[in-house]
C-alpha cells in the first residue's frame, strides 16, 4: 500500500516550530526580552563586565524590536534606521565613556524605544478584534516606554549632572534606578525612592505620568472593550 503524504511528511523541528512562534507572535518575545533585561540588571550592573553584558542585552532587544515593528503598520526601514544609530553609539560607549557619546546612546535607544512604542500601538489600533499577539502587544509596548522614558532619563543627567535624588542624594543614577523609577511614574503608583530635582528632569517625569494615564486609558481599555464584544458575539 502507498503511503499518505502526510505520513511522508517529517514533523518540524524545533527550530522551526520557533520560528513560526517568533513570526506569529512577535510581541511575546519582545516582552520576554525586555524583562529579562530587567532581570539580569541587579546582577549585571556590579561587575566590571556587566555594561558590556547589558549593552549585548540592548541590542538584543533592539533586533527583537525591529522584528517585531514588521508586523505593525510602522515603517521597518524608520525603524532599522534608528536602531543602527543607537547600537553604534552603545558600542563606541564601551571603549569611550564621554559624556557626548553616552548622551547619544541614550538619546538614539529611546527614539528608537519611542518609535516602537508608536508602532506597536498602531498595531493594536488596526483591527477591530483582538488577537493573542495583540494582547501580548499591550504588555510590551509597555515595557517599551519603561524603557524609552528610562534612556531618556539617562541622556538629561549626562547633559544636566545630579538631575535626580535618591537616598544617598543627588548624583549620577543607575540604569536600574532610572528603570525603577520610569515604571513607577509610568504606572503612577509614586513608589520610587528616586526623584527629579532638576527643572527638565520633572518636566520629562510630568510627561511620562500622562503617558501612562493615557496609556490605560486609549489603548487598554480599547483592547478590553473589543475583547468584551468578541466575547458577547
Amino acid at each position: 500500500m502507498p503511503l499518505m503524504w502526510e505520513e511522508l511528511r517529517e514533523p518540524p523541528s524545533r527550530a522551526a516550530r520557533w520560528k513560526a512562534t517568533l513570526r506569529k507572535q512577535p510581541s511575546a518575545f519582545l516582552l520576554a526580552v525586555q524583562i529579562l533585561v530587567i532581570l539580569l540588571l541587579p546582577a549585571l550592573e556590579s561587575s566590571d563586565w556587566g555594561r558590556a553584558v547589558i549593552s549585548l542585552l540592548s541590542l538584543s532587544a533592539l533586533i527583537t524590536a525591529v522584528f517585531t515593528v514588521r508586523s505593525t503598520p510602522a515603517l521597518t526601514w524608520l525603524s532599522a534606521t534608528l536602531a543602527l544609530p543607537a547600537a553604534l553609539f552603545e558600542i563606541w560607549s564601551l571603549v569611550d565613556d564621554r559624556a557626548i557619546i553616552l548622551t547619544l546612546a541614550h538619546t538614539f535607544l529611546a527614539l528608537f524605544y519611542f518609535y516602537t512604542a508608536y508602532a506597536l500601538i498602531s498595531y493594536m489600533f488596526e483591527d477591530a478584534w483582538v488577537t493573542k499577539d495583540e494582547l501580548f502587544a499591550v504588555g510590551a509596548c509597555f515595557t517599551v516606554l519603561v524603557f524609552a522614558f528610562a534612556y531618556l532619563f539617562m541622556a538629561i543627567q549626562e547633559i544636566y549632572p545630579a538631575s535626580f535624588t535618591s537616598f544617598d542624594g543627588p548624583g549620577q543614577r543607575t540604569l536600574l534606578e532610572l528603570l525603577y523609577y520610569s515604571g513607577a511614574n509610568l504606572t503612577s503608583v509614586g513608589l520610587s525612592d528616586v526623584g527629579p530635582i532638576r527643572a527638565q528632569a520633572r518636566a520629562i517625569g510630568t510627561v511620562e505620568q500622562l503617558a501612562g494615564v493615557m496609556y490605560v486609558a486609549m489603548v487598554i481599555s480599547r483592547l478590553v472593550a473589543l475583547t468584551v464584544m468578541r466575547a458577547r458575539q
